[in-house]
């Protein structure tokens, strides 16, 4: 099967930043996405990572979480500090749930748990690469409105009222699909298929962590806009 690779607007190739201290990791990743036509940087520390950052300009990365100078989490951090906004994939040993809410709470987009499966890694790439602002579909309006709420799909902006609201890429795309449907209930089996776009089967209760992400920061001291239709799954609706 012919896998098509995501370009920017301007026709260059997507570019992968890869963090982990085990060569065999990078190096098989990094190796499985030049196949596929991607152009790939790899780092085996915190310190080389951020000098990647600065110097290779990903669209988007695998972060390690134990890395041996500072950790994955920590690296994130002062890359969005930064004001990088490129969706992060999380690689970790750690299994448990907090480690992994941990991880997305940081600001990552996604995660997988070593051992992993290579296609089922490279899906979540290219999920997280179609759904990041690098290849947002070019609309005639790219303002998006419901109430007070205004999201701009080609500066990646979203503000409700007078104050502007930084989301992560998956956030970001989450609002825009609730917003593109406003007054609409979608399901979480609709959410995953548009959201996350995985190529095997996704798990409900992403889209209830990311809801709950989205409503500290849309709905936080405001009338609710995002909603749960018990039974259903959620929408967007102007507030009352």
């Amino acid at each position: 099967m012919n896998i098509e690779v995501p370009t920017k607007p301007d026709g260059t190739t997507v570019r992968a930043l890869v963090v982990d201290d085990e060569s065999s990791i990078t190096q098989l990743i990094a190796m499985a996405l030049r196949y596929e036509g991607w152009e790939v940087s790899t780092a085996s520390n915190s310190e080389e990572a951020l000098e990647a950052v600065r110097t290779f300009k990903p669209d988007v990365a695998v972060f390690d979480i134990l890395l041996p100078d500072f950790d994955g989490m920590q690296l994130l951090s002062r890359v969005r500090s930064a004001g990088e906004i490129f969706p992060v994939l999380f690689l970790t040993a750690l299994d448990s749930v907090e480690d992994r809410v941990a991880g997305l709470t940081a600001g990552g987009d996604d995660y997988v748990v070593k051992p992993f499966s290579l296609e089922e890694l490279l899906a979540r790439l290219r999920g997280l690469v179609r759904r990041s602002q690098i290849v947002l579909d070019s609309q005639p309006n790219p303002i998006l409105r419901v109430g007070d709420l205004e999201l701009n799909e080609d500066s990646y902006e979203v503000t409700r009222g007078d104050e502007f609201i930084q989301l992560t890429s998956t956030e970001f795309e989450l609002l825009r699909y609730l917003m593109r449907n406003s007054g609409r209930v979608l399901s979480k089996a609709q959410i995953l298929d548009r959201v996350w776009s995985y190529d095997f089967s996704g798990k409900p209760t992403v889209v209830e962590l990311y809801i709950s992400y989205l409503r500290r920061k849309i709905d936080s001291g405001r009338p609710a806009m995002i909603h749960t239709v018990r039974g259903a799954g959620y929408m967007v609706k102007p507030a009352d």
